[in-house]
């Protein structure tokens, strides 16, 4: 286990410590593990909580126009009776005090227990249970529908009818119906660890999703195979709105929030396909919401909630808060269409060809270039592996992506061979992200240029030109990169490559003998990596740790060549 922490035990006192050096506006009660208001109001006070690692909820909804307090248990346990009481006695206001409590049988006990404690005392308390959970049936055998991420949309209505004056008897109303409304489905693609535990609570096997899961890092209600986010985001929403009767022209307000572990850039992947879905559908999404809301520590994977809405309950979710884990006022309201903005396009150059000075080219050259493209596709695998061990892991799938490009483009490119080279250096500046796809386009321009004099007769430029184009667009690739032989670089494979191409010309070897002693200069150049320090690029980063692995951006090089090789005759094949 690897961890941020301290000692185990100690998590949640020193996790609402720091949110209160942070937020000011944001006390701790004092010998207990609960966050509230630092200025309390005189309005209907809303406490909700639960066990902790579930942040940014609990202690993160504390703030006027939502959570009055929060009472934290340890991770995934119930706060006490006694905390829970103690935590009722310090907010107390005259026009009373309402629980929002999520369905775990902990927690109604305790939040039950200690709500009839208060009323003996003469405290007016009224509680509200969540049970958003639509995964398990609701007259089912298990412990009975479960408070998840829909509990926050509860939050933020009871919040706002308290800090509106509300009477507790319309508070509790309204997130009584909120609580009813709202629908939650959630999928996880891993596991997580409480700290105390020190292993992750599950496990799955590759290529399984745990569908239907709580939040406390038990397992789900059915295991599923892997697929693309659009098939999981129709299987969540479909039991979403089934459940809940939603039909075509129904308004809604979407909550995307994540278990803790999944990035951004996949939480906005799976907003996208629920935008598409609903609107599939002739459901109106009137508000939406992407984040981690109520999370399961470090656990990947999204739930999804659901909540009709009309404008008396928009006026709630809109209402302004402090609380430092809702999002800023101006965020929740979608877009109804995206909009597009037309970019500017580069000016028009003058063509390099024209029908007049095609010679055939791109034909001659069709079945090269499509056996190196056919080989980095099937190399993504290797590359991508061995990116993984010594940068970002990216490299195979951008040389796949950038050859799929080229074999989409080829038959657009000017027939002659020039007018290839440029073309796929167009494409892959456009396909290829990161660094290679720059490097590339700088060697194919270079390589063009040096081709395009060699061609000026009509005729296929000979051998030695192409040697020519490859020494010098590896010289502009190391000019513009800063890098140079050494440095654990594509260099380390391309220099030797070209000069072994020119020598072996000089020395009179057949075209296909040349490039042989090419590939094999740039294999053993590749190899050789392996036992250099990174100076260049990501695996600069990890120094030693890279010893004993070849540079991938080098190997890649090794492949593409060698693919050439095995397309061009021998002398006897001609």
């Amino acid at each position: 286990m690897k961890k941020l922490i301290n000692d185990p035990q100690d998590v949640v006192r020193e996790m609402l410590e720091g949110i209160a050096w942070a937020h000011p506006e944001i006390s701790l009660l004092e010998g207990e593990t609960v966050a509230l208001r630092t200025v309390l109001p005189q309005t209907v006070a809303v406490v909700s909580g639960g066990g902790s690692g579930h942040e940014p909820a609990h202690a993160g909804y504390v703030g006027d126009g939502m959570l009055t307090a929060a009472v934290c248990g340890d991770v995934f346990a119930s706060p006490s009776v006694d905390t829970i009481l103690d935590t009722i006695r310090t907010v107390r206001s005259p026009a009373g005090v309402l629980l929002i409590v999520k369905s775990y049988t902990g927690d109604r006990l305790n939040f039950a227990l200690a709500a009839e404690l208060a009323r003996a005392e003469g405290i007016d308390v009224a509680t509200v249970t969540v049970s958003d959970d639509v995964a398990l049936a609701a007259d089912g055998e298990s412990a009975g529908r479960r408070g998840l991420a829909g509990t926050v949309l509860v939050h933020k209505i009871a919040g706002a009818a308290a800090a509106a004056g509300a009477p507790l008897e319309e508070v509790a109303r309204e997130a009584e119906a909120a609580a009813a409304a709202v629908g939650t489905m959630g999928v996880a693609l891993g596991s997580c660890t409480v700290p105390a535990a020190g292993t992750p609570s599950f496990q799955l096997g590759d290529g399984e999703l745990e569908l239907g899961l709580g939040i406390h890092g038990e397992p789900g209600v059915r295991r599923v195979p892997a697929e693309p986010a659009e098939g999981l985001i129709a299987t969540l929403l479909e039991q979403i709105v089934t459940d809940r009767g939603l039909t075509a022209g129904a308004r809604v307000a979407l909550l995307v929030n994540g278990l803790g572990g999944t990035p951004p850039m996949e939480l906005a992947i799976v907003t996208r396909g629920c935008a598409q879905w609903l609107a599939e559908r002739g459901l109106v999404l009137e508000r939406v919401w992407t984040g981690n809301f109520l999370t399961a520590l470090e656990m990947p994977g999204c739930s999804l909630s659901l909540l009709p809405v009309d404008d008396a309950v928009l006026a709630r979710i809109d209402a302004p808060t402090t609380a430092p884990a809702w999002p800023a006022q101006h965020v929740g309201r979608p877009a109804r269409t995206i909009g597009r903005t037309a970019k500017r396009t580069e000016p028009a150059r003058a063509a390099h060809t024209d029908a007049a000075r095609a010679n055939g080219a791109r034909e001659t050259l069709r079945g090269p270039i499509e056996r190196v493209c056919s080989t980095l596709v099937g190399a993504e695998p290797e590359l991508t592996a061995m990116d993984r061990e010594v940068g970002d892991g990216d490299l195979g799938i951008s040389l796949q992506r950038g050859s799929e490009a080229v074999q989409r483009d080829y038959s657009g490119y000017d027939d002659t061979a020039a007018g290839v080279l440029r073309g796929m250096a167009s494409t892959v500046r456009r396909a290829i992200g990161g660094t290679s796809g720059p490097l590339y386009a700088v060697l194919l321009m270079r390589a063009a240029t040096v081709i395009e004099e060699a061609e000026t007769d009509g005729t296929f430029p000979p051998a030695d030109a192409w040697a020519r184009a490859l020494a010098e667009g590896t010289e502009e690739l190391g000019r513009l990169g800063g890098a140079k032989v050494g440095d654990r670089t594509m260099l380390d494979a391309l220099v030797p490559a070209a000069e072994a191409l020119r020598e072996a010309l000089t020395d009179g070897e057949d075209a296909r003998a040349a490039l042989a002693r090419a590939v094999e200069a740039a294999d053993k150049g590749a190899t050789a990596t392996a036992q250099l320090a990174p100076r260049r690029g990501r695996s600069s980063y990890l120094g030693e740790r890279a010893l004993g692995h070849p540079d991938p951006g080098a190997v890649a090089v090794v492949r593409w060549l060698s693919a050439l090789l095995d397309g061009v005759p021998s002398p006897s094949e001609r």
